[in-house]
């Protein structure tokens, strides 16, 4: 085998050993970027759950209190006469 055949055998099978390491490499990287979106979107279904939960806790302890405490509407009526704001008797 000539020299030069041999340096193009050595340059291409470096070259291939260098393409399957990068390939491998971007292969581990991508799947750990998987890996992590997976738990943000997990950690997100909790958080979402946790305030639906809190939410629900709230409705149904307003509707309790309602129940325990009936409220009548604050407007007071108008009577026919003159105001007596400010004026003593």
């Amino acid at each position: 085998m000539s020299r030069a055949s041999k340096l193009t055998l050595a340059a291409t099978g470096l070259g291939t050993a260098g393409i399957i390491y990068f390939v491998h490499w971007a292969q581990e990287q991508e799947k750990i970027g998987m890996h992590k979106a997976v738990e943000l979107d997990m950690e997100k279904q909790r958080i979402r759950r946790e305030r639906q939960a809190e939410f629900e806790m709230q409705r149904a302890l307003e509707e309790e209190y309602r129940k325990l405490q009936k409220v009548s509407p604050s407007v007071d009526k108008p009577s026919g006469g003159k105001s007596n704001q400010g004026q003593t008797s």
